[in-house]
């Protein structure tokens, strides 16, 4: 069986249970999972709301990331699934988890996946503001600290 276990892009609202059930393994003694939600502020700037978009090969670009981490990493398995469309405030943007033997590999892999999927797979975030006002956000300003 792959290590990639579940991929996706998807318009409808995201399942952490379905993320988590990807990656459990009789073989994985840690799990990590990491959940990126929709936050109230952005640099000082009140959010009521965030648009998220994505080029055509997105989940193939995501395939590429999740499968070179596979291959890198020492993990039983890994998945990710990011949402597109308008998304409130609260609600899950990207679920990511690796399962790995011990927890140190399960951390690094998902560090990993999630910091490559911010920068390497063609997804985009628009922001509305409390002001009215809305802007494109620069995937690298926020690949580290997102």
């Amino acid at each position: 069986m792959s290590a990639v276990r579940l991929l996706g892009i998807r318009d409808a609202p995201l399942s952490l249970d379905e993320v988590y059930a990807a990656v459990t393994d009789p073989s994985a003694g840690g799990i990590c999972v990491f959940v990126g939600t929709v936050r109230d502020h952005d640099e000082g700037l009140g959010v009521t709301e965030l648009g998220y978009s994505s080029h055509p090969t997105a989940l193939d670009r995501l395939r590429d990331v999740a499968e070179r981490i596979a291959s890198e990493c020492d993990v039983v398995a890994l998945a990710g699934v990011h949402r597109v469309g308008d998304l409130a405030v609260g609600d899950l943007a990207v679920v990511v988890a690796a399962s790995a033997a011990h927890r140190a590999q399960a951390f690094e892999a998902c560090r990993r996946l999630i910091d490559e999927l911010k920068t390497d797979v063609p997804v985009w975030k628009h922001q509305t503001y409390s002001s009215g006002d809305a802007a494109w956000v620069d995937p690298q300003r926020v690949a580290g600290t997102d």
